[in-house]
């Protein structure tokens, strides 16, 4: 009865007052730094998910396939210094889905005329499939990092 009475105590001086207490604050919280990237209180925020899909175009003469996914290449570079593509990159072989995008932007709408602005998009060399995602608001630093660990660009 005494070791009942005893882990009952610990139950309740330990346990209870923990109860619904399961998140805290973080010592290192940055609040700068969380204002600049948009991020909630869980550093956290918005973004649009595009998933790259082989388009509909076929047999499209190699110049106008090369042109376009030239201008492809340019817009990813022009998304990124304007601070809306976070994140992009290829797919390995598939036949369906070629690549990925993750835009800093609010809403399906705003994604698509970003992506619609693509040069290999309007030419139907790739088509796009979006959907909204709740990720990590670090992500906007990606690009910045990857500036000082790529060798060579493209």
């Amino acid at each position: 009865m005494k070791s009942l009475y005893i882990t009952l105590v610990l139950f309740a001086s330990v346990i209870v007052p923990n109860l619904g207490y399961s998140q805290s604050n973080n010592a290192v919280y940055d609040s700068t730094l969380a204002k600049k990237l948009g991020a909630d209180e869980y550093g956290m925020k918005k973004y649009v998910m595009v998933f790259l899909k082989t388009g509909s175009a076929a047999n499209v003469p190699k110049s106008k396939s090369d042109s376009a996914f030239a201008g492809h290449m340019q817009n990813i570079n022009r998304l990124a210094e304007s601070g809306k593509l976070v994140v992009a990159g290829p797919f390995f072989k598939n036949d369906k889905y070629r690549g990925i995008f993750i835009l800093n932007a609010d809403s399906i709408e705003e994604g698509k005329k970003l992506v619609e602005s693509d040069p290999a998009v309007q030419a139907k060399l790739l088509d796009m499939e979006l959907l909204m995602w709740y990720g990590s608001a670090a992500l906007a630093e990606t690009l910045e990092i990857h500036k000082k660990i790529e060798k060579k660009s493209h």
